[in-house]
C-alpha cells in the first residue's frame, strides 16, 4: 500500500460529515491491537512554534472493551471515550502518530434499526463496534 486517503470533513459532497476512524500507534513495543487505541478524526490542522511546523489532528478517542478479541468474532470491540459528564474525550496528537484507517463495524445488537439513521450516522447512533480486521489485507496484519 503506498497511499492511504483519511478524511475529516464537515460536508462530505455538500451533504453530509464524513470522519474517518484510524489507529493511533501507542505503544510500538506491543503487537497488534496491543499497541494500537482507536479514534475517529474530527479534523487535520497544523500550527507554527519557533518556525516548526506542527501537522496534528483533533480525534475523538474508542476505549477497547475488554483485554482481548472477542471470543465469537475474533475482532476487537470498541466504544466512543465520553467523561462522566457525557462529553466526548478528545485530543489532540501528531499526525506522524496516525498509523493508519481503521474501519469499524457497529454492534447492531438484537434489535431493529430505525429507519431515520442513515448511513452517516454510523458512528455516531451506536454503543459500540467491532473493528474489522477482514477489511482489507492491511488491517488483518496491522491489527490482529
Amino acid at each position: 500500500m503506498r497511499r492511504e486517503h483519511i478524511r475529516a470533513c464537515p460536508l462530505w459532497r455538500n451533504t453530509w460529515a464524513r470522519n474517518d476512524c484510524v489507529f493511533i500507534s501507542a505503544d510500538s513495543d506491543l503487537e497488534g491491537m496491543q499497541g494500537l487505541e482507536v479514534a475517529r478524526v474530527i479534523c487535520f490542522f497544523s500550527f507554527r512554534y519557533r518556525g516548526d511546523i506542527y501537522p496534528c489532528a483533533l480525534i475523538h478517542w474508542f476505549d477497547k472493551v475488554g483485554d482481548c478479541a472477542d471470543e465469537e468474532t475474533g475482532m476487537w470491540i470498541v466504544r466512543p471515550s465520553v467523561y462522566e459528564d457525557d462529553s466526548r474525550n478528545l485530543a489532540v496528537v501528531h499526525i506522524d502518530t496516525v498509523y493508519r484507517a481503521a474501519h469499524l463495524i457497529p454492534n447492531y445488537g438484537s434489535e431493529f434499526i430505525p429507519g431515520h439513521i442513515k448511513f452517516y450516522h454510523s458512528y455516531d447512533a451506536f454503543l459500540s463496534y467491532y473493528v474489522n480486521k477482514y477489511a482489507d489485507h492491511h488491517s488483518f496484519e496491522t491489527a490482529f
